[in-house]
Parts: C-alpha cells; sequence; structure tokens
C-alpha cells in the first residue's frame, strides 16, 4: 500500500472517531478517541473467526506502518512545539525548580524501582527476562508523555501550581529519560562493557545540554524573524520551518530535538508571543497550532488504538500486566513523594500533589515508540511490549476518566 492511501487511512478513521466521540460518547479528545479504535480494533479480532481475511488485511496495513518512525520523525516535533507554546510560560517559570528535580531526580528513582520490581515479579510469575531489559522498561515507561497529559490535562481544572509541575515535567522528563533509556539500550544489546559512567555522562551533556541550548539559539532566531515583519502568512511558515528545520538540524547533530522544540515552543509562547507578533499575526499562529495539535493528537490516538492488533497478547501474561500497572503507579508516587520530601519547605506544592503528580502523569505514544524500538532478537522482547500496552491504556483510559474525580475530592475549591 502506498504512502498516500495510508495516510488517507489515518485520516480518513480519525475523523470518524473523533465526530463519533463528539457526537456520542463526550469524552475527552484523546481519551475517546483512543477507546473508538480500540473497539474497533477488538472488533476485528471477534469477527476474526467469521471472516479472517479482514484482519489479515488490516494487520498487514497497519503492520506497513513504522510507529517509531512515525512519531519520533514525523509528528513529535510539531506536538512538543504546540504544546510548549500554548504553556503558560510566566505560570511554568513560578515552579521550574520542582519541575526540575522531578523531571531529573524523579525519572532516575522511577527507572531503578520499576526495573528492579520487575525482574523480581517475573521470577515470581514464571517468566524470564533479563535484569538489563527490565531496566530498559523502566526507563521507557517513567518519563510521562507530554502528548498525553497536554491533550488531556488541559480539560480539567487545576490548581495552577500543581498542573503546570504536572505539564511542565511532562515536557522535560522525556528528554532525561531518553538519555537513560539509550545508555541501558546499549547495555541490553551489547553488554556491561558497551558502556561506562563517562560515556552516560557525556551523553546525557551532549543530548540534554546541547537540546536546551539549541533549542535557545532556536526560539531566539524565530523570534528575530518574526520580529522583522508583519505578514502573518509568512510567520506562519517561519514557525513551521523553524520546527521542521530545527528537528532535523538536532538529529544531524545527535542532540535531544525533543528538548529544542520544547525550549524554542516556550520561548516562541513567551517572549515572540508578547514582543514580535502583531495581534492578526498570534491569533494566525496559535489558531494553526492549535488545529495541527489536535489533528496530530487524533492521528496519534487511532495508531495507538489500531496498534493493538499487532500485540502478541497472552492470557498468562495477566497477572503479570495487573501487577506492572501497580508497580509503575507505585514507583511513580515514591519517585514525586521522596524529593517533595528531601525539597518541601523550598517547593510551594501542597500536601495533595504527590497523589496528584502521580495520578496525572500519565503514559502515552513515547513509551509504545521506545518498547517498539527494542530489537526483536532480545529475549522478552514481546513481553516488553505488552506491558507497555498495558500500561499505557490503564494510563490514558484508567487515569484519565477518572482525573475529574480525583481533582473534585483533593481540590473541592479549585477554580
Amino acid at each position: 500500500m502506498d504512502l498516500f492511501t495510508l495516510i488517507t487511512l489515518l485520516i480518513v478513521a480519525s475523523a470518524l472517531f473523533a465526530y463519533l466521540n463528539t457526537r456520542l460518547l463526550k469524552l475527552p479528545d484523546a481519551i475517546g478517541i483512543m477507546v473508538l479504535s480500540l473497539a474497533f480494533s477488538a472488533l476485528l479480532i471477534a469477527f476474526n473467526t467469521i471472516h479472517p481475511v479482514w484482519l489479515t488485511e488490516v494487520r498487514q496495513t497497519v503492520a506497513q506502518i513504522d510507529f517509531g518512525r512515525v512519531l519520533f520523525d514525523v509528528m513529535l516535533s510539531f506536538l512538543l512545539f504546540a504544546g510548549a507554546f500554548h504553556t503558560n510560560t510566566d505560570q511554568l517559570r513560578q515552579v521550574r525548580g520542582s519541575v526540575m528535580l522531578f523531571a531529573f531526580v524523579g525519572v532516575l528513582i522511577s527507572t531503578a524501582l520499576v526495573g528492579t520490581g520487575l525482574y523480581t515479579l517475573v521470577g515470581w510469575l514464571g517468566f524470564s527476562i533479563s535484569f538489563p531489559l527490565c531496566l530498559l522498561f523502566g526507563a521507557l515507561i517513567s518519563p510521562t508523555d507530554p502528548i498525553a497529559v497536554l491533550g488531556i490535562l488541559a480539560k480539567f481544572k487545576l490548581p495552577a501550581n500543581v498542573k503546570y509541575n504536572i505539564v511542565g515535567e511532562s515536557l522535560f522528563n522525556d528528554g532525561v529519560g531518553v538519555v537513560v533509556f539509550a545508555s541501558i539500550y546499549r547495555i541490553a544489546v551489547n553488554g556491561t562493557e558497551s558502556i561506562r559512567a563517562g560515556n552516560i555522562a557525556l551523553l546525557f551533556l551532549e543530548e540534554a545540554g546541547g537540546g536546551v541550548l539549541f533549542g535557545l539559539i532556536l526560539g531566539y532566531g524565530l523570534f528575530r524573524l518574526l520580529r522583522s515583519i508583519n505578514h502573518y502568512q509568512t510567520e506562519v511558515l517561519i514557525t513551521i520551518a523553524g520546527v521542521m528545520g530545527g528537528y532535523l538540524l538536532a538529529q544531524k547533530l545527535h542532540i535531544s530535538g525533543p528538548l529544542a522544540m520544547v525550549v524554542a515552543g516556550l520561548l516562541m509562547g513567551g517572549k515572540a508571543r508578547g514582543e514580535a507578533m502583531s495581534d492578526v499575526t498570534e491569533e494566525y499562529v496559535d489558531k494553526f497550532w492549535e488545529l495541527l495539535d489536535a489533528i496530530l493528537n487524533a492521528i496519534l490516538f487511532v495508531l495507538i488504538g489500531v496498534e493493538l492488533l499487532l500485540i502478541d497478547f497472552q492470557v498468562a501474561y495477566l497477572p503479570l500486566c495487573g501487577a506492572v500497572i501497580v508497580l509503575v503507579l507505585a514507583a511513580r508516587f515514591v519517585s514525586i513523594w521522596f524529593p517533595f520530601q528531601l525539597a518541601r519547605r523550598w517547593l510551594s506544592l501542597d500536601k495533595h500533589a504527590p497523589v496528584m503528580l502521580t495520578w496525572g502523569g500519565l503514559r502515552g505514544g513515547l513509551s509504545i515508540a521506545m518498547a517498539l524500538s527494542i530489537p526483536a532478537k532480545l529475549s522478552g522482547q514481546g513481553l516488553i511490549v505488552t506491558l507497555t500496552y498495558a500500561v499505557v491504556l490503564f494510563s490514558v483510559i484508567g487515569q484519565g476518566l477518572t482525573m475529574e474525580r480525583l481533582i473534585r475530592r483533593l481540590y473541592p475549591t479549585s477554580p
């Protein structure tokens, strides 16, 4: 099947599910679209006994979509820039200390806890996965997904400091998670002799530090270009070119493209919005990125739903999936609670914040993309993909649907 046909099918499915959700389910967009795409996949599987050819044809079509490449190389730059562009930079600046603390320390603690816990669980339940592969799962599942968080949290009312801690952390901790994932990936594939502490530190400086610096340069360059003209069509085009060209250049420079897009988006949404854009330009740029964000989010959650058709799920995995969901939530709580207690006097967060940050830390397409990037030759890769998928489904649907109830209980007077 050619590329245009695949894109057409994705757009048509996204539009159909978005319509049905808006008209019938009335759920938050990301949740509703994913629920409908999951239902579609489940229906095809159910009809397999009646008409196996249908399921085979759809599976072959879905298998042609390289989920990791579509997300990392095409969609991620736009989604992260759009999310950062629409983030209130003044509010984010007020919680920057806790955001950095949770984004850096929290991911490392969670990775260690999840990896060690999974290794213990698989031993108890009779599965066989190496400890490096368990740690790799911890690294890919620990960062909260900014795409899922921004797509769902925007629908709910939270105290500003809690909301922007969740949003800010999700924007930054994926950069840390990718570095940790890349380091453990080399150990899992090539052995412990393939990497040293100095290599990890250098990789972190190159990926994370380089990404932040490049994002500042890119954002300031876009700001200067927009300030020098007043023509909204050209200015919208400049932002598109900046995101696409900047992300491509970041990949060529081997620095973190996601972090560069976040930093550039925050700078554009704050400084450029106030100083470089006319009211007309601001309206068009804002609406363009809002619309593009909504379209790409719809496509992404359709993809997550239909990937169910390719998951090699076995009934024997059910107890482990349930245990891992609890493990990931527990590790998330500890990774927030511990640094929160250590730095509580310096943080403008209340006692309910660790619970809200735990339940609001959603996982999504990024975790699935990283799981699918693990080579199939590694023993246990299929189980890791299944566990990742189970956690993501529970996170987006289970946590997403109950978030409003939790907010009302913890913050009954929230605006």
